[in-house]
C-alpha cells in the first residue's frame, strides 16, 4: 500500500509538468473488480453514502483485492482517476480495462489506443519510440482517429524528445495541425502523462503492479 500511495504522489506530481484479447468473466480481473463494487455497494445501501476514496486509496484497495497487474489512470479532461486491470496482451501490447469497458492499450510504457472513452485514439504509430528509451531525439507521430463518418483519418505530427525539468524526466513535444502537446515519461516508466487526442486531452499512467 505504501507503494501505491508513493506512486500515486508521483503521478500528481509529473502531471503538473505539463489489440487485444478481453477477460470479463467473473473469475478474471475484472470480475474480482466488479464483484467487490457490487458486494460494497449491496452492503452499504442502507447507509449513508461513504466519502469517495482517494485515488491513493482506491490503488490500495485494487491492491488488495486484485492479484494480477494494474494500471491507475488519471483523465484529465473527464475529471476522474480508475483502477484497470490487464485483460488482454499480444506480445508486448497489453489492454487495460475498467469494469465497464473503457480500455487502454498500451506497448512498452508507450499508449498506442483508447476504446469506450469517446473520440478514441484507434491508434498511435509511435516514431518517436527509440528516442524516448534513448532519452533524446526526434521523429514523427501519427495518431489515427474515427471521425463522425466512420472513416479512420491520420493526424502526423513532428516531435523532439529531450531531458524535462526534473531528473529522470524525459519530455516529447509534438505540433502539428495547429496543435501542440507534451507527453512526460518518468523513470523506469512507473509514471507517465500522455495525449490521446484534441477532445480526449491528457492521461497520467502510473503502474501499481507491473
Amino acid at each position: 500500500m505504501i507503494r501505491a500511495v508513493k506512486l500515486t504522489m508521483a503521478a500528481t506530481a509529473l502531471a503538473g509538468l505539463a489489440a487485444c484479447g478481453n477477460d470479463t468473466a467473473a473469475t478474471g480481473p475484472l470480475g474480482v473488480l466488479a464483484q467487490t463494487a457490487g458486494q460494497v455497494v449491496a452492503e452499504r445501501r442502507a447507509e449513508p453514502a461513504a466519502p469517495a476514496k482517494t485515488p491513493a486509496q482506491a490503488a490500495a484497495e485494487a491492491l488488495r483485492v486484485n492479484q494480477g497487474p494494474l494500471i491507475q489512470a488519471g483523465f484529465e479532461n473527464l475529471g476522474r482517476t480508475q483502477v484497470m486491470a490487464l485483460t488482454g496482451q499480444n506480445g508486448a501490447m497489453r489492454t487495460y480495462m475498467t469494469p465497464s469497458e473503457e480500455a487502454l492499450i498500451i506497448r512498452d510504457g508507450l499508449l498506442v489506443g483508447t476504446r469506450g472513452l469517446g473520440n478514441d485514439l484507434s491508434v498511435a504509430e509511435i516514431g518517436t519510440a527509440a528516442a524516448i528509451r534513448a532519452g533524446s531525439g526526434s521523429g514523427t507521430r501519427v495518431m489515427r482517429y474515427f471521425s463522425g463518418d466512420g472513416l479512420e483519418r491520420p493526424l502526423r505530427f513532428d516531435c523532439t524528445v529531450g531531458a524535462g525539468p526534473q531528473p529522470g524526466v524525459t519530455v516529447e513535444n509534438c505540433e502539428g495541425h495547429g496543435v501542440t502537446f507534451q507527453n512526460s515519461y518518468g523513470a523506469q516508466g512507473a509514471v507517465s502523462r500522455q495525449w490521446i487526442g484534441p477532445a480526449a486531452g491528457y492521461v497520467t499512467i502510473q503502474t501499481l503492479r507491473p
